[in-house]
């Protein structure tokens, strides 16, 4: 007996772009989606950085498929409830405005939907990553032949980082090895360790000066104790840019200590290599070019849209051979290996696309700009704060400025670092308040080009009420 042949249930045209003609939907719905960012954009400092009130949409698909009004309308409140970067007081975190032409490679990449796990899926792609990490290595100072992968974010890049700094020295099945860094050092490398399957003893904490740096002496000294207790040492990881106060590392010193003990130097610059893209700025960073491997974030200050992390080797072929596990379902690579070989991550998208185009709408000179203004704003928001006699400032030769009062307990500090936010707040600006040296602080980022000396005057403002006695 014959099968009844199946029900052909009527289903509406699925919404992926015609192959063989202009989609006038497509171009539609991106048009009315672009002028929606483009208010929202606009009307950056209309809206606090900080949302007062967030309403959520529909969360769950319905039952029928839901058109371009609903959904941009849905859309629209979540823009509504989200951070307001392009505020002229969002000044808490590393969080700038985006570029516009980044955001025209957030775009393309989508649409391309490209993926960097292997050349034939990105042709064009993994030929401009392979050469834009290349330029970036050696703008930085790194040897010739030196190179790297993007990343998710700087937490990647570094463990990353670590994980091929333990292959590379032959310590992969090995427990005992340590990592050593400043006791400002990011979060992200106790993270790491502990993906790596590694002790929370296992990072060596080294203390810093009055200014924030690891101290090249101390360090030297653990390094010679490890050495005779035989208790091999994975990396040293030096830091440009720690993330309260934006101290950096003496990385001469400490890459000569390395060099000396023969230990890899991996260096955090999340936050400040960066400033080494600039020949006026490269000062402040100095020594970046004798590391084995390097973080780079330029989603931090440069405007290039989340996320955008780098991590660059002065021989990036020890990526491969920590992570290559061949791709036995992909055709060869025709040109240095597929990218999904080269690192933690296997799908990519083309987030090389918004790092490209961004770097290339700044030019040199945008970028050294935008540094530039970076570095004034501190400047003029230290001396602002600097005469308010109450307080005490910890800063850097980057972005960033913390501060916290002179007198007083944890408690005291604390208290008041959540009342002086708060007010900050009422008055459109926000900073944030991390804990640092067992006190609470408050902390400016100074990377809003949108940022002017009227907020600046306003914030010290606000502070200095806030030191001053009850009438």
């Amino acid at each position: 007996m014959a099968s009844a042949p199946p029900v052909q249930r009527g289903i509406p045209p699925l919404p992926f772009a015609a192959p063989d003609s202009h989609d006038a939907a497509l171009q539609q719905l991106l048009e009315q989606a672009s002028a929606q960012l483009c208010a929202w954009l606009a009307s950056a400092s209309q809206r606090p950085p900080l949302p007062g009130l967030s309403v959520m949409p529909a969360v769950e698909p319905h039952q029928q498929p839901q058109g371009s009004a609903q959904l941009l309308s849905d859309l629209q409140l979540v823009m509504d409830g989200a951070y307001n970067p392009g505020h002229p007081g969002a000044l808490a975190h590393l969080d700038p405005p985006p570029l516009a032409a980044s955001i025209v490679g957030d775009l393309i990449g989508a649409g391309l939907n490209n993926n960097l796990l292997a050349e034939e899926l990105s042709p064009s792609l993994t030929r401009l990553e392979r050469s834009l990490m290349a330029w970036l290595a050696e703008r930085l100072g790194l040897p010739a032949g030196s190179g790297g992968v993007p990343a998710s974010g700087g937490s990647l890049s570094n463990l990353m980082a670590l994980v091929t700094a333990r292959h590379s020295r032959g310590l992969a099945c090995c427990g005992e090895a340590v990592v050593l860094a400043s006791a400002d050092a990011h979060v992200s490398l106790a993270k790491a360790l502990t993906v790596m399957g590694l002790p929370p003893q296992a990072l060596r904490q080294v203390p810093v000066d009055d200014s924030g740096a690891m101290e090249p002496a101390l360090l030297e000294q653990q390094l010679a104790q490890l050495q005779r207790r035989g208790i091999p040492v994975i990396a040293v990881v030096a830091t440009a840019g720690t993330t309260v106060r934006g101290a950096v590392d003496p990385m001469p010193e400490i890459a000569a200590l390395c060099h000396r003990h023969g230990v890899w130097l991996h260096v955090d610059g999340a936050i400040g290599a960066v400033f080494a893209l600039s020949d006026v700025h490269r000062s402040r960073v100095q020594g970046l070019e004798r590391a084995d491997s390097l973080t780079l974030n330029p989603q931090k200050l440069l405007g290039i849209t989340k996320t955008s992390s780098v991590l660059l080797l002065a021989r990036p072929r020890l990526l491969e051979q920590a992570f290559g596990t061949g791709l036995p379902y992909m055709e060869p690579s025709w040109s240095g290996g597929h990218g999904g070989e080269s690192g933690l991550q296997g799908s990519r998208p083309a987030e090389v696309l918004k790092l490209w185009l961004g770097l290339r709408q700044l030019g040199l000179v945008g970028i050294e700009a935008v540094l530039d203004g970076a570095v004034a704003r501190r400047r003029q928001l230290k001396a602002l704060l600097g005469q308010i006699s109450q307080l005490r400032l910890v800063g850097g030769p980057l972005h960033l400025l913390a501060f916290t009062p002179l007198r007083g307990d944890a408690a005291s500090a604390e208290r008041w670092s959540v009342r002086t936010r708060q007010q900050l707040l009422a008055a459109d600006l926000m900073l944030s308040r991390p804990l640092y040296a067992a006190r609470h602080h408050l902390k400016a980022v100074m990377g809003n080009p949108h940022t002017g000396a009227a907020e600046l005057e306003r914030l010290a403002g606000v502070v200095a009420a806030s030191l001053s006695p009850c009438p």
